[in-house]
């Protein structure tokens, strides 16, 4: 006599892997400190330590293109030696050092009298720490998202959508918290509450690894153990090599201009990688979906460049230019942070269940058309903001609803094209490669974080007589961005056909 068995199903979470829930409340928890660090970041440069428009513009924009930038390293260690466990782990405790550094606060600068360099030099330092943890954090997270999916699982998108969800939940509450706080009460309680987040997170991720049952270790343990240099371990060297990356990275963000150069040179050294594995190491399907995915990734530099004034440019602008007042109440500029978390939390199950839906009709839009109307939709975003601002005719100060249209459409783009190409990257790269292509992802984010800083500085106050010309000034920009950004996306509509056979399959 013969007997069948039948494996039971791996336990899930809402038809999910049980991983993913791991993944989930750590990037909430460290999404919670990056988004109330970043809520505070431009007031505190330009209210704190006085620094003029463009210099807190390009000093945001070296900190943010820098903290995109660096998780090619991150995902090519993790890769190659630590596993995405590890790394995670590594930078989740750089991100706690970093975070509580930003609540040492110094006395305010005194217009005129030379900043203090002790404070400076502290809070320069925490920015560092910051970069190298979300350097180690945030590729490999996504990464390991990924790896909980066996290939072709029509679960991913949502999956990631689902991730991405969570990453914004905690944006939306620490925007407000972190906000109301380092505006209300001081700089140091906004930063701290940052800093107690990101702790919560790492104590998460720790508690929470078995769930990830294997999917995160590292490719070859042994290789991590082996002695190379004075009695000290692979694993060590790297963890070092961390702590060194955190004293290069202080002294880079103190030199903004160097940080757009080295951009330059790291994209163009990236890309010639890219295309010399594609040509020289891949199959023609694999090669194919290489490079339509390179080149959706350019194409997304546009879109977060202009996505990404809303941490500079759109802060101040909602600080010195908007009617806030709500029911009697000063809103903190702020605190408008927490709008694109917001609809991202509450639109993003619509978002999940429409790409099901249409996917098993078979009508689901390719991820060339996704970004396309991504790209569309930030544009139309800044059109319809200048357009509000139009209509009063110089009267007064605009009403805060034109912020909210603003942020809800750059927020609908944003969906269909972050938790998109995120899941598209995972797809469509050489699965030995996945990390380093993740890396490739937030170095385009890198570039376009810097671009943003140089956008943000053609709007800037400085120069201006009055806030009449300051405020035709920043209309200028955003009307000549918004056109650009549509025309974009009507060529990319154009040739989505073409891109879409590139994937083979793939969608």
């Amino acid at each position: 006599m013969s007997t069948t068995m039948t494996a039971a199903a791996p336990p899930t979470f809402f038809g999910h892997p049980r991983g993913l829930v791991i993944c989930f409340a750590t990037e909430l928890w460290e999404r919670f400190s990056y988004y109330g660090m970043r809520a505070l970041l431009i007031f505190y440069l330009t209210q704190h330590f006085l620094f003029s428009d463009g210099q807190a513009f390009l000093i945001y924009g070296a900190y943010t293109a820098l903290v995109y930038v660096m998780p090619v390293i991150g995902g090519m260690l993790a890769d190659r030696y630590l596993g995405a466990r590890k790394a995670v782990c590594f930078g989740a405790i750089l991100l706690v050092l970093g975070h509580f550094g930003m609540a040492i606060e110094g006395p305010a600068a005194v217009a005129g009298q030379p900043r203090d360099p002790f404070y400076l030099q502290v809070f320069y330092l925490s920015l560092a720490f910051i970069i190298t943890g979300v350097g180690f954090l945030k590729a490999n997270i996504s990464t390991i998202v990924g790896n909980l999916y066996p290939a072709g699982d029509p679960r991913r998108d949502g999956g990631f959508t689902i991730f991405y969800m969570g990453i914004n939940i905690g944006a939306f509450f620490s925007s407000l918290l972190c906000g109301w706080l380092g505006q209300t009460y001081g700089w140091s309680y906004g930063f701290g509450l940052a800093g107690i987040g990101m702790l919560f997170g790492l104590l998460v991720f720790l508690r929470g690894q078995p769930l990830l049952e294997g999917h995160a270790e590292p490719p070859n343990p042994a290789s991590l153990k082996t002695t190379l240099v004075a009695g000290l371990s692979r694993e060590t060297l790297i963890y070092g090599g961390g702590l060194i990356g955190v004293a290069v990275i202080w002294q880079l963000v103190q030199h903004q201009q160097l940080v757009g150069n080295l951009l330059l040179g790291s994209g163009g050294i990236m890309l010639a990688l890219v295309l010399a594995f594609s040509f020289f190491q891949c199959s023609p399907v694999e090669r194919d979906r290489m490079l339509t995915a390179s080149t959706l990734i350019v194409f997304s530099v546009l879109f977060w460049a202009l996505f990404e004034q809303a941490g500079s440019s759109l802060n101040l602008f909602a600080d010195r230019i908007v009617d806030r007042s709500l029911f009697g109440w000063e809103v903190p500029a702020s605190m408008f942070q927490s709008l694109n978390a917001f609809f991202i939390f509450t639109l993003a199950p619509l978002f999940a269940i429409l790409w099901l839906r249409l996917a098993r009709r078979g009508i689901e839009p390719s991820t060339p058309v996704k970004f396309a109307f991504a790209i569309f939709m930030v544009g139309l975003g800044f059109l319809v903001l200048v357009f509000g601002i139009d209509t009063l005719g110089g009267e007064g100060k605009p009403s805060m609803i034109w912020l909210v249209l603003i942020y809800l459409l750059h927020t609908i783009g944003e969906l269909c094209l972050s938790p998109v190409g995120l899941s598209m990257i995972t797809k469509l790269s050489v699965p030995r490669v996945v990390g380093m292509m993740m890396g490739v992802w937030f170095l385009a984010s890198a570039a376009a974080n810097y671009l943003a800083s140089l956008i943000a500085g053609l709007t800037g106050a400085d120069g201006a007589t009055d806030q009449a010309q300051a405020t035709a000034k920043i209309l200028s920009v955003y009307s000549n961005v918004g056109w650009l950004a549509v025309a974009v996306a009507i060529f990319l509509l154009l040739i989505s056909p073409l891109l879409r056979r590139g994937m083979h399959g793939v969608h």
